[in-house]
């Protein structure tokens, strides 16, 4: 277009809706609705979703258009994606659209628009679809606020790298026992578990919370709790209390999910920080399905199988969101 007021470029990152995901599986609209109305539930929801999420997408992209030059992307594509230093990436869609964008992504811009906020809270989402286009002006003049977001990273010993906005995942792909040796500081021990928590401070709020949250549960049942009382177990056990954390903090958490202890396994390492002063090594003891996934996309993995090496740190590039 002649009448764009700059030349730089715009990213749209979109996903598919779930009727869009059900189309795909099932060929047909009319597939998919069986299948729903089968299974007792109302398909005119997933139709109105999909409406209202196009509805969104195409005001934003043509609100854009107006600005500089957009691309369309797709959420299955980002990964692959070369992204120039200059673009600004718009992200449409949930909050784990805009986790999933940020990972890939080495210092851009990065807005998050909430398309439905009637449905979605969006807690990485603090703009509407008409709001788009404002907050991308501003981008484009240099005066947008930025939030810093750090990210965690796992690097192979065979080169491979992976990185999460709010978490790491590394263990077995299935639901068996995971096995590893874990070096933490001067510390190290084999051990067997359910898998291994690395979150960060946007995603402590999450994965990492539930946990501890769990955790701190069972063992106050088990020592016996008095209601109205505070027990010794919340004075000195629960680790929550004491996490003061920040999207943009230096340093990462790492919790190990119900450890096995046995006559070659321990139990002793199981929470920690992980910084540059203490580090968290990991080495895979498992002949196969092992794996490292980040922000809970399964399908985007590195293998952890015997004798690689994981090393988690605090990333060198963070995320800058626009705020």
């Amino acid at each position: 277009m002649a009448d764009r007021m700059y030349d730089r470029k715009i990213i749209v990152i979109k996903r598919k809706s779930r009727l869009k995901e059900l189309i795909y599986r099932f060929n047909t609209v009319e597939q998919a609705r069986f299948y729903i109305e089968h299974m007792g539930s109302d398909f005119s929801d997933y139709v109105e979703e999909d409406k209202r999420y196009e509805e969104a997408l195409t005001q934003v992209s043509t609100k854009l258009e107006q600005l500089g030059r957009v691309q369309v992307l797709d959420r299955e594509f980002v990964p692959n994606y070369i992204f120039d230093t200059e673009d600004i990436v718009v992200a449409v869609g949930q909050d784990g659209l805009v986790a999933n964008t940020m990972k890939y992504l080495n210092g851009q811009l990065l807005v998050g628009v909430n398309p439905d906020p009637v449905r979605w809270d969006g807690v990485l989402l603090p703009f509407q679809p008409f709001e788009a286009a404002e907050v991308v002006a501003e981008c484009l003049k240099g005066n947008s606020r930025i939030q810093k977001v750090t990210m965690a990273k796992a690097e192979l010993n065979d080169g491979q790298v992976i990185y999460g906005v709010n978490d790491l995942f590394i263990g077995q792909r299935t639901h068996v026992s995971s096995r590893y040796h874990i070096t933490y500081g001067k510390r190290e021990e084999n051990q067997s578990s359910s898998g291994i928590i690395i979150s960060t401070g946007l995603g402590s709020t999450g994965w990492l919370k539930s946990i501890l949250k769990g955790a701190a549960g069972i063992v106050k049942e088990s020592m016996g709790y008095e209601a109205g009382k505070e027990s010794r177990v919340e004075r000195e056990f629960i680790p929550g209390r004491e996490i003061k954390t920040s999207w943009d903090m230096k340093c990462l958490y790492f919790t190990v999910r119900e450890p096995y202890e046995s006559k070659s396994t321990g139990a002793e390492i199981i929470f920690g920080r992980v910084s540059p002063e203490e580090p968290l090594v990991l080495t895979s003891q498992m002949p196969e399905n092992g794996v490292i996934f980040s922000d809970g996309m399964e399908s985007d993995f590195l293998g952890f199988h015997s004798g690689i090496t994981a090393r988690i740190s605090v990333a060198e590039k963070f995320g800058n969101l626009v705020v």
